[in-house]
């Protein structure tokens, strides 16, 4: 504790901004099973939050709350929590390791200063490890790394912070020293303190190299006090050129204290914006009785409770009803929030995680959206739950988004997004344990979409039965991969009146959910080139009815093709499998470069379809006797003949069906 106020005697001097400088604002990020949760409590307990640390094996820990979570030892939903390290107000983010819970990761991002990345000494980097720190290096968020398990048997800590450095192409700076790793002796010494900087002669150049004004005075032998290679080191860690890897083992405290210590010290305050309102939603749950609630980082202005707020993403006004803050052992109702702090928000029922608030700046983190790749449909175990159920998918959609939620009235089927098998057991058992519902689900399908090949043209002429007016002609170009969808009219209001228009660019994004293969269609440029309404007979939604059946009449005539998901791939393992891994590479459709290899190991990188690769991790793990490592994330989506993918038929009224489908428009079907 001692080294701790040493510490803070000089953190704290000369404060301009004392409530903001006393607050960091993190996340926890790893690859599940490497010990983020633990850490967590750890967290709790040595800051006198809890009495005792709760344990995953136990299912008795703070953020694991949900049963799903307590049955299977993981992290399924980012948890928000605060605690005080002597001075210091941590906000902190518990988010989930496994991949199909990415998501969470992603929001996370936006709300967040610095961060911690858990690495096992034992694992090493992980898929989710590279996900993680190619994200917060592309949103140049300060973290540190703290390396867990050195005690585990097979624990190696120079092999680990080699891989972090040849991997992620980081300047890391090794704070701590570990003698007798991999045993129960471990032995943990701090290099970086006070006391005793100036017999870490290495640590010392190491900061200063990136500092050429400290450099300077370092080498003109002026006698520089502990500060200020501090405040350098400080410097580094921020304009993310130095990286400080930290060592410990979580299950048992070893290195807790020294990491508070550094989160302190180390990773930045938050940066206050102006008085203008400018904060981002990045979790939302529901709440019994209570709605949706909704988790908001404030960077700029002041939120009271009872007051309407604008939403920038949403473009609407909702009242805040109620706000409390983010201690999730002893919550308090708040009147206000200041910017710089996070809190849990009521009132706004529209949000969703990745919403804005207030206004938009220009340099605001954009949402990441690694899309969902799999759908799968809800099939019941008794009919009579089908509300039930309908409104249990809501309120999970309402929380999470990606999921996409549908529910085809016509077929009466349930559709989900989802990102893998996991995902799929876990919404399982929370709508059996939280809902009292039983369900099944099919078979996970690939999600794919379409896209014209050629340049067609779509007409409708919706005129009959009258009262209606609204002919449309419609040009369709395929675009460029990745371009999404672009629409333009070059029609004269003379000839479509502009609120008319405006109903037509309304229609689009919903004329494009299914297309001739009956999957979205993606990048494609549409104009609207021709058309007319009716001074007496065009009725105020006629246009929007019509859009679908023009578009569809167009893309009939544009021989589209699918688009597959694609992933991006790396395999690291030994040499002797490479003949194996290139085989059923090949086998799978794979594209790659052509393989590294040294001192006897492997490395080929390249994309592969997600429709062949579904099994790829546990074949992987087969062939190389669990000694390989196969990281992988969503790349993009590129062209595949039909012949290799999957069409599906129309789910509902097709608009090519036009006689059903105008009745369907105009609520004349049963």
């Amino acid at each position: 504790m001692y080294m701790a106020v040493l510490f803070f005697a000089y953190l704290f001097s000369n404060i301009t901004n004392l409530e903001n400088t006393f607050i960091r604002n993190i996340a926890l990020f790893a690859h599940v099973d490497a010990g983020k949760t633990t850490i967590t409590e750890q967290f709790l307990f040595h800051s006198d939050k809890i009495k005792v640390a709760g344990s995953v094996d136990k299912g008795n820990t703070q953020t694991d709350y949900l049963e799903v979570e307590k049955e299977r030892g993981i992290t399924v939903n980012a948890t928000m929590l605060s605690f005080r390290w002597i001075e210091t107000h941590i906000n902190l983010i518990d988010t989930p390791g496994h991949i199909d819970f990415g998501a969470e990761v992603e929001k996370a991002i936006l709300a967040i200063d610095g961060a911690i990345v858990v690495v096992s000494a034992v694992e090493g980097v992980q898929a989710q490890t590279e996900h993680i720190v190619t994200l917060l290096k592309k949103y140049k968020i300060p973290f540190l790394i703290f390396i867990n398990k050195i005690d585990r048997a097979g624990a190696d800590i120079h092999a680990t912070v080699a891989e972090i450095q040849k991997e992620f192409k980081l300047s890391t700076i090794e704070l701590q020293q570990v003698i007798s790793q991999a045993s129960d002796g471990v032995e943990v010494t701090n290099l970086w303190t006070q006391e005793d900087y100036l017999l870490n002669t290495a640590l010392v150049e190491q900061i200063v190299e990136q500092d050429e004004k400290l450099m300077n005075r370092y080498l003109d032998g002026e006698q520089l006090p502990w500060q200020s290679f501090n405040e350098s080191l400080k410097h580094g860690v921020k304009s993310l050129s130095l990286i400080p890897v930290l060592v410990g083992s979580a299950k048992y405290g070893m290195g807790i204290t020294y990491l508070l210590n550094s989160i302190s010290m180390l990773l930045p305050p938050p940066e206050v914006l102006p008085d203008e309102i400018f904060g981002v939603v990045f979790k939302t749950r529901h709440e019994k009785g209570v709605g949706k609630v909704s988790a908001v980082r404030l960077f700029g202005g002041t939120i009271y409770s009872r007051t309407d707020l604008y939403i920038a993403t949403k473009k609407l006004t909702e009242k805040v009803t109620l706000i409390k803050d983010a201690d999730l052992q002893n919550q308090k109702v708040l009147q206000h929030f200041y910017a710089g702090e996070v809190a849990w928000v009521q009132g706004l029922q529209s949000v969703e995680p990745g919403d804005y608030l207030g206004h938009l700046p220009e340099n605001h983190r954009a949402e990441i959206k690694t899309p969902a790749l799999l759908t799968v449909q809800v099939i019941l175990d008794n009919n009579a739950d089908l509300a039930a159920l309908i409104e249990a998918l809501n309120i999970l959609n309402n929380e999470n988004p990606d999921l996409h939620f549908r529910f085809l009235k016509e077929e009466q089927e349930l559709h989900l997004n989802i990102r893998g098998e996991v995902q799929k057991e876990i919404l399982q058992s929370v709508l059996r344990t939280q809902f009292n519902i039983a369900v099944d689900f099919s078979k996970p399908t690939v999600i794919y979409k379409e896209t014209p090949t050629i340049a067609g043209e779509g007409f409708v002429r919706y005129w009959m039965p009258k009262p209606c007016w609204a002919i449309m002609r419609f040009r369709i170009e395929p675009g460029e991969r990745g371009s999404g969808v672009r629409y333009s009219s070059v029609v004269s209001v003379n000839d479509i009146k502009k609120q008319y228009q405006n109903d037509v660019a309304k229609a689009i994004p919903g004329a494009l959910k299914q297309g001739i293969l009956g999957w979205e269609v993606d990048d494609v440029k549409i104009t609207l080139v021709e058309g007319e309404d009716h001074v007496a007979h065009t009725r105020s939604n006629d246009f929007t009815i019509a859009t679908p059946m023009g578009i569809m009449d167009g893309l009939s005539k544009c021989k589209p093709t699918l688009l597959e998901p694609i992933l991006s791939f790396k395999i690291i393992a030994p040499e002797a499998f490479l003949g194996a891994i290139i085989s059923e590479l090949l086998r799978l459709r794979a594209e790659f470069n052509n393989p590294e290899i040294d001192d006897g190991v492997c490395k080929v990188m390249g994309e592969i379809p997600v429709a062949t690769s579904l099994d790829l991790p546990i074949k992987f793990s087969a062939m190389t006797g669990g000694k390989g490592k196969l990281l992988t994330r969503f790349s993009c989506y590129k062209t595949c003949d039909v012949s290799l993918g999957q069409t599906r038929p129309y789910k509902g009224i097709s608009p090519l069906d036009t006689a059903k489908y105008i009745l369907k428009a105009r609520k004349a079907l049963g």
